[in-house]
């Protein structure tokens, strides 16, 4: 199943649309930039061809999954610079395993993943990928300037010794996320939204094009929520892709202007208006779909599924931001 951000969102109790194209969320597509044949696209934005900028995000009949069992399967997807996408699901339907092809840390089947013009990974340098909250050991001994600072390491010399530029970065990093005056706090020590700001100061330090990121949003207070999509989009209007997954529909229709629908397949994909379409609702999320007369509601929780049974490790916030 092929998809591509944008176009007209689907009225309630109309066919999907699985291949509207996906938009940039600013109005305005980036600046063109140069491109040496030599050595592939400059850093800093998306190479083109022809005139054409290739698209931040591009996979081509992807199948992928976990030992014998199938996650994805023969998947087409395009996503450019600029845009602001949530990708929705029901557990265990390859929300996450769609965001480990595209960070290169799972190589598919079959088919070919290609991220800021190149082969998955190769501009590992370029893509933050921020996993679930769940899938961090939070009792390790590190504070939140420290995290942040991860983001520089790509970029760091070969002495990995962190400079004048590296600690700018990641302090302007820690100040648009409100985390500036926690940068000596452990990190074990924060509450969730806390962690996830952190979390997210790691990768804007890191001065990225691509934004991956695994429920960036689940668990965290109204108004983290708020800071926390307030950042993504204005990182959107710069040219960067932001790519996240969630749970939360209502969130997915209010804070990102694109969708794509995952179940082990791509069912739709386009504004994210098409979240208000039964049908398609109905296709991405099956028996997780109640449906009280004009009503909708998903079934569904906050962790996914999609590694192999007993692979995952689970951690979650109690009232004291540790663990329980």
């Amino acid at each position: 199943m092929s998809g591509s951000i944008g176009g007209s969102p689907a009225s309630a109790g109309s066919p999907p649309t699985p291949a509207a194209p996906i938009t940039p969320a600013a109005p305005a597509a980036p600046a063109p930039q140069a491109h040496d044949h030599a050595t592939g696209p400059k850093a800093g934005g998306p190479m083109e061809a022809v005139g054409v900028p290739v698209p931040a995000i591009r996979l081509a009949g992807v199948t992928a999954g976990y030992g014998d069992r199938v996650a994805l399967e023969d998947v087409d997807l395009e996503i450019p610079a600029g845009a602001l996408v949530a990708v929705v699901g029901p557990n265990g339907g390859g929300k996450s395993t769609l965001l480990k092809l595209i960070a290169g840390v799972l190589k598919p089947w079959t088919g070919t993943v290609e991220v800021l013009g190149a082969p998955a990974g190769r501009e590992a340098h370029r893509v933050a990928y921020v996993p679930q909250a769940e899938l961090v050991d939070w009792s390790f001994p590190v504070n939140v300037w420290n995290v942040a600072m991860m983001g520089r390491y790509p970029r760091l010399g070969p002495l990995r010794q962190p400079g004048r530029a590296d600690h700018e970065a990641v302090a302007a990093a820690l100040e648009r996320v409100g985390m500036l005056d926690r940068a000596r706090t452990p990190i074990g020590a924060l509450s969730g939204g806390q962690r996830r700001r952190a979390f997210l100061a790691r990768a804007m330090a890191a001065e990225v094009d691509l934004y991956l990121l695994d429920e960036p949003v689940t668990g965290v207070d109204v108004p983290t929520q708020e800071a926390i999509m307030e950042l993504l989009t204005a990182e959107a209007e710069k040219g960067k892709a932001v790519v996240a997954t969630t749970h939360d529909l209502g969130a997915a229709v209010r804070h990102f202007r694109s969708i794509v629908a995952v179940n082990r397949r791509i069912v739709a994909s386009g504004p994210a208006a098409l979240l208000t379409n039964p049908e398609i609702l109905s296709q991405t999320y099956g028996g997780h779909l109640l449906v009280l007369g004009d009503n909708l509601g998903i079934l569904d929780d906050s962790h996914h599924h999609d590694d192999p049974a007993g692979s995952e490790r689970h951690f979650h916030d109690d009232q004291r931001g540790g663990r329980s």
